[in-house]
């Protein structure tokens, strides 16, 4: 998938490292990540918090959002990049929450997903899918989604930076 490539190349140029917390993805990000060369020197690692639980145990998602609204939520894979960031120390984060099928989860049809990135400044930023096709297809198109996500947040930065450094005098 040539966005793993794209998003571990622009980390290299910025020095900087990701983590990955996945849900219906179930490890495919961070197997994309891996399958790209060099990916050591970026890559911190990743959780696979598939229970609802392990995404309050292990990422720090706030319970009583879990409780109230379930883990299909774009708060809920907000705070799943901030909290795979900071637990892992990487400088970014991104994760994936949704339904692959083949039965609606927590009031969510099949094929809503959130893809979430949190980066070194800012709030985060959320991407809100309803995809189609079956639960493969449902899954490979989130993974593509969070890396083409982080790809962008990676790009709009760095354009930012350049203009902060190069403008003004």
């Amino acid at each position: 998938m040539k966005e793993a490539a794209q998003v571990l190349g622009l980390l290299v140029e910025r020095d900087q490292t990701l983590a990955v917390a996945e849900s219906l993805t179930g490890g495919l990000v961070a197997a994309e990540l891996t399958g790209a060369a060099g990916a050591s020197r970026m890559f911190r690692g990743s959780v696979t918090a598939y229970a609802t639980a392990l995404k309050e145990q292990l990422l720090g998602v706030d319970g009583t959002l879990l409780a109230e609204r379930g883990a299909v939520d774009p708060d809920v894979a907000l705070q799943m990049a901030q909290g795979v960031r900071d637990r892992l120390g990487a400088d970014w984060g991104i994760a994936t929450t949704g339904v692959a099928g083949p039965e609606p989860q927590d009031g969510q049809a099949v094929g809503t997903v959130y893809v979430a990135v949190a980066g070194p400044v800012g709030a985060g930023k959320v991407a809100s899918l309803r995809l189609n096709g079956d639960r493969a297809e449902i899954r490979r198109e989130s993974v593509r989604s969070v890396l083409e996500l982080l790809g962008g947040e990676l790009s709009g930065n760095a354009r930012a930076q350049d203009t902060e450094q190069n403008g003004g005098n």
